[in-house]
């Protein structure tokens, strides 16, 4: 890092909630967040939002005729964007950059566009700019009306996180001074869940506590759930007094695949990126790790094992959070991140409910934070206080 940089506001609209104050109470329980519900016919675990937040989309929704046919990943999008700018102090007519992915992008409407097609050999007129990935940013950037660049990506299940280096490398460049990142995700749709069960990876635990066992090395099923929800976080070139933390390292890699949806046995993707952020640090001095870790056999393992390779026997506390969340493809990496945030803010670790309790021995000061997605494209974020 040539240059040091701020996270002065990370927000989330999530299953946990749209406030730190309640996603931090959220976390504080052994509680999972995700239930089974009925879609496309079939009954499947997935994280939903509560009803307070479907509440806001749809008041969202009904505000304006511009929001009423917009995908839900836009809606929260917007709805996690406008708090984050205003923790952080920004306003409108502010110059700051924009780079908001997503995985999937409007899944939602797409699937009701094309199921339309099918019938009529007709389509909407709106179905291609309301379907585009850029159109999260787009709009993004139209509510908060910022002066400066807008990007959409999708590179898998570490898409927010990829904006997050983005972000980086625009205000390492000089390029900007402040940059919004993250990523927005509304999965919970029937082709998408069932893509999922196709490749085998989807949970089938619908009397378990736990529907989604990610940090179980000893599942002998995949145990993958979705969740929705979008995470954004507001970044400062420099040290800023107001920061919730500060970034101190990246790393990024892909790794030559064997198969379409997986990763080596021991992640050499991971194991990269990892000691790419960490270059130059006393290893013991990292307090903890957030794993992406899916809730898949080889996902938890082979991660687990890049872990190992990198801090060797001295481990740092370990924990994720798809067990309580569900996996939000490319929200996810910045929904870690906020947890790895508030971990840090109340120094405290959060276990997962059925792993071997880890006993925190030290103050939290530097978090390490990893994603990786389908295409082996890890990212590792490292921050303190």
């Amino acid at each position: 890092m040539k240059l040091p940089v701020s996270i002065t506001a990370v927000a989330s609209f999530s299953p946990l909630g749209d406030s730190p104050a309640m996603v931090w109470k959220n976390y504080l329980s052994d509680y999972t967040f995700i239930t089974q519900k009925q879609i496309g016919g079939k009954i499947v675990p997935v994280a939903v939002l509560p009803l307070q937040l479907q509440e806001e989309v749809n008041a969202l929704r009904l505000s304006g005729d511009k929001y009423k046919n917009l995908d839900n990943s836009v809606l929260y999008a917007i709805l996690a964007s406008r708090r984050a700018a205003k923790t952080a102090g920004w306003a409108a007519g502010d110059s700051f950059g924009i780079n908001i992915g997503s995985s999937r992008g409007a899944t939602g409407l797409f699937e009701e566009y094309h199921s339309a097609f099918i019938k009529s050999g007709t389509t909407a007129v709106q179905a291609s700019p309301y379907t585009t990935l850029g159109n999260i940013s787009s709009w993004v950037a139209q509510d908060l009306k910022n002066d400066g660049p807008e990007i959409s990506h999708s590179i898998t299940c570490s898409t927010a996180l990829h904006a997050l280096l983005n972000g980086v490398a625009w205000l390492q460049a000089g390029m900007a001074d402040k940059f919004l990142v993250g990523g927005s995700e509304a999965p919970l749709t029937p082709f998408t869940l069932a893509q999922m069960k196709a490749m085998k990876i989807y949970s089938g635990l619908t009397d378990d506590e736990y529907p989604c066992r990610a940090y179980d090395f000893n599942k002998q099923k995949n145990t993958m759930v979705l969740g929705e929800g979008a995470a954004m976080a507001c970044l400062e070139a420099g040290y800023k007094e107001n920061a919730a933390a500060y970034i101190e390292g990246i790393g990024y890699a892909t790794e030559t695949l064997q198969h379409s949806v997986s990763i080596s046995a021991d992640a050499e993707c991971l194991q990269k990126s990892m000691a790419m952020a960490l270059k130059g640090v006393d290893l013991q001095t990292v307090d903890a790790v957030v794993m992406h870790a899916p809730g898949t056999i080889q996902g938890d393992i082979s991660e687990f094992k890049a872990i190992q390779r990198i801090f060797g026997n001295n481990l740092p506390l370990l924990t994720t959070n798809k067990w309580k969340t569900g996996h939000t493809f490319g929200a996810s990496g910045l929904l870690s991140l906020e947890m790895a945030i508030l971990m840090i803010t109340h120094n405290t670790f959060i276990q997962v409910p059925f792993a071997t309790r880890q006993k925190q021995r030290k103050p939290l000061n530097r978090i390490l934070i990893n994603a990786v997605g389908f295409g082996g494209n890890a990212v590792s974020v490292l921050i303190s206080k």
